[in-house]
């Protein structure tokens, strides 16, 4: 296992222009990460590669690797062209994943900001097969790499234990996988445990990630919801509250999920993934203690 930061806990300090992302690289190398992923909030890769070569070449310079590229996509479409020029941009993105020099790229496959009202499991089933064509084509065109493409578990449509593993056996692709992420099935209700026994042999990355969670009636504040990356409120498939917390100092139970994780024989990539209230670099710092701490409890 090799435990490391994704650039998004950093989104903060990205965004007000006071890190760039080759000193994310390097602050997750001076704080005991052992690799980096490439989340292109904040800057931007494609059509860049000056900048490709110099996170790469970054990370090399400090030892740590370039576990994974992950980025956001949106195959349901209102038309066949639009549907077609999604396709073509996200095999740019992979284009993107292999001049960085990973074997792992995880893309969107309906947007997080899906509306709630159209994420039913009827509509899960109705969308499937431009889903299963889209992520089909996608693994095809990155298979020539060696790269791996990945689905989370992200957001309200592709979400979900079942949702997920239903998706990977419809691609039937041996270069698709999951990434696992530890706090998303809480968006649907599901308990963060059970998602991972369910869907762990599917993984191939992880994101550790942790969230406070509050019924909805014995909480005076209404939710944001969708703003889970600014540490607000938002609220769950069925109207419960999660807020982003630091790793290890939320609410669900990861000396569990870990457990889950470690015994099952997962020996791939860990990537903390921070969007607390807290200044992200504390944030993130913490929780990459913490998960070191609770990795060798378990």
């Amino acid at each position: 296992m090799k435990l490391g930061v994704s650039t998004y806990s950093l989104l903060q300090a990205l965004r007000s222009g006071e890190m760039t992302v080759l000193d994310v690289i390097q602050w997750i190398a001076d704080h005991g990460g052992e690799h980096v992923e490439i989340v292109p909030f904040g800057f931007t890769l494609v059509d860049n590669p000056d900048l490709i070569d110099a996170v790469r070449n970054k990370a090399e310079e400090v030892g740590i690797d370039i576990s994974n590229y992950a980025i956001l996509a949106d195959f349901l479409k209102d038309d066949k062209e639009a549907f077609e020029a999604e396709i073509e941009r996200v095999k740019r993105e992979v284009d993107v994943a292999h001049r960085l020099g990973v074997k792992l790229m995880r893309h969107d496959v309906a947007s997080f900001r899906r509306p709630l009202e159209k994420s039913t499991i009827i509509d899960f089933e109705r969308e499937l097969p431009r889903m299963v064509e889209a992520c089909r084509r996608i693994a095809d065109y990155a298979a020539q790499y060696g790269i791996t493409t990945t689905v989370e578990n992200h957001g309200f449509f592709v979400n979900g234990s079942d949702r997920v593993i239903r998706l990977i056996h419809e691609v039937d692709r041996p270069n698709y996988r999951m990434t696992l992420d530890t706090g998303n099935f809480w968006c649907m209700d599901e308990d963060p445990v059970v998602g991972a026994k369910k869907t762990i042999s599917y993984a191939v990355m992880v994101h550790l990630k942790d969230f406070y969670h509050r019924r909805a009636r014995s909480f005076a504040r209404e939710g944001e919801l969708f703003r889970c990356d600014s540490g607000t409120w938002f609220k769950t498939y069925s109207g419960d509250l999660l807020r982003g917390a630091i790793v290890g100092d939320g609410d669900i139970d990861l000396f569990e999920v870990m457990a889950v994780i470690k015994h099952s024989g997962y020996d791939g990539y860990i990537s903390i993934e921070f969007e607390g209230q807290e200044e992200c670099r504390a944030g993130t710092r913490i929780g990459l203690e913490n998960a070191r701490r609770i990795w060798d409890a378990v």
